[in-house]
């Protein structure tokens, strides 16, 4: 495989294209499981199809421009799998040739070739979780574009005002997910190392970097939901998470081989019979910036997924590259390929598959599980108080609770009046018909306003409550 992709011609790209499409065609064309992060913005953009404002009225910590995206996605297409399925591929469709077109044109490795393409398609497939359209694949996307940017600076004698453009392009990544803001911090040392950047031109990277956010600020300003965005967008980011064992384990297996091609690249270039012009060198060094910038992401992560870990792709494909380019001996090359290959699709399958015995790649907890509400209870407008979304599948959200982290502001902090005030004024504008209390909440609640109370009553279920 290797053999036919180290040329370059244009006509490869639809070689390139139809191998992704023939890797995930045996996956779309059958039923996915749906996983909690799946639903979860589904039902963001269910919410905001309604009419109700992110953050404000929906209290998740999502990303604005993601939920966007899951806003016109739900538009079009209703509460549709399959639909960020098929928006995924056409991403990473983008980011294969955007990354296979920069590194040659801007003439990243020795020879031109549609290697890097090839890898970075084959690094996508992690696990069949990174089918999906999640928030830090499109974030990625943004992130390839500020790289691009960022070469060109450096085959110039000294920067110039397209800086802005960089910190322009992070800006959006942090809009589609937050974490990446920490990207700013690899453009603004890249640019300080490796360019001629004045402080005009670093104050420059930096205002494109705040700007979106500023006409974020502005937007919500306009509606009186800036206090909202802070806590519910900004201070969620910090929150303490916990992770099962069972986490690591597939995490770690989908990341064993890309990371293990990414090192052996590295180490590759260390071979004193190697020769790199200094733009080549400098961009080996920036990319290992990157690497670097996004394992302190780690700490960010809303949840441990392969999915959570797709802005490690560019790094990991660039130095792979070099690992295959370097080798001296092509059928060794090919060998190490080929064995790559089968094992990476192997894992990927196996998720769904169940390819090999036991729960290696099936990411369960990622999974939304069968609920136990009674099948009476469809298509209604319910509460879950509790971190378990499963009852949504077949219900829509009720009150702007979504997020049982963030819903703990009000709901577990009944003692405050506000939070009383808050709670009664949200039962009031979206009347939950059914209220699911896997918190034990609804005792004290019903004590603080005894108007709900009033007006909802316990069914033979436990802890289900009826609106009278």
């Amino acid at each position: 495989m290797l053999s036919f992709f180290r040329s370059y011609f244009s006509y490869q790209y639809v070689a390139l294209i139809g191998l992704l499409l023939l890797i995930r065609l045996p996956l779309l064309l059958r039923p996915m499981p749906l996983l909690i992060p799946e639903l979860n913005w589904m039902l963001v953009g269910e919410q905001m199809s309604a009419g109700h404002l992110l953050y404000r009225d929906v209290w998740d910590s999502i990303s604005p421009l993601s939920a966007t995206v899951y806003w016109g996605i739900h538009s079009l297409f209703g509460r549709s799998v399959i639909a960020l399925h098929l928006a995924a591929t056409v991403v990473s469709v983008f980011q294969i040739v955007y990354f296979n077109y920069l590194t040659n044109a801007r003439d990243v490795y020795s020879d031109r070739s549609f290697w890097p393409g090839l890898i970075y398609m084959l690094f996508l497939h992690l696990s069949f979780d990174c089918l999906t359209l999640s928030p830090v694949l499109m974030a990625t996307s943004f992130l390839l574009l500020a790289f691009g940017t960022l070469i060109r600076q450096m085959e110039r004698r000294g920067a110039t005002d397209e800086v802005f453009e960089v910190g322009f392009y992070l800006g959006l990544a942090a809009l589609f997910y937050l974490p990446s803001a920490l990207f700013i911090v690899w453009a603004s040392v890249s640019l300080l190392l490796y360019t001629g950047a004045t402080f005009r031109q670093h104050s420059l990277t930096f205002f494109g970097f705040l700007f979106p956010f500023a006409v974020m600020a502005l937007f919500y300003y306009m509606r009186d939901g800036l206090d909202d965005v802070n806590r519910n967008l900004l201070s969620s980011v910090f929150r303490v998470r916990q992770y099962a064992l069972s986490d690591f384990q597939s995490l770690l297996f989908s990341l064993l081989i890309p990371m293990g091609l990414g090192v052996l690249g590295f180490l590759s270039l260390f071979n004193t019979r190697n020769r790199y012009v200094n733009v080549q060198q400098r961009i080996q060094q920036i990319m290992m910036l990157w690497f670097v910038t996004a394992v302190l992401t780690i700490a960010l992560v809303p949840y441990l997924a392969p999915m959570s870990f797709l802005s490690f792709v560019p790094p990991m494909a660039y130095f792979a590259v070099f690992y295959f380019e370097n080798q001296r001996k092509n059928w060794l090359a090919e060998t190490a390929f080929g064995l790559s290959f089968t094992l990476m699709l192997l894992l990927f399958y196996q998720g769904l598959l169940g390819l090999i015995p036991g729960q290696l790649g099936q990411l369960t907890n990622l999974r939304v599980q069968q609920t136990s509400l009674p099948a009476a209870i469809r298509n209604e407008p319910i509460l879950v108080i509790g971190e378990d979304l499963s009852a949504y599948r077949d219900n829509r959200p009720a009150t702007p609770y979504l997020n049982w982290d963030l819903a703990q502001y009000d709901l577990k902090n009944l003692d405050n009046y506000q939070a009383v005030v808050h709670v009664f004024d949200n039962f009031r504008n979206d009347p939950p018909t059914f209220i699911i209390d896997r918190e034990q909440v609804v005792g004290k609640l019903f004590q603080r306003i005894p108007a709900l109370a009033a007006r909802y009553e316990k069914t033979a279920y436990p802890d289900v409550y009826k609106l009278k």
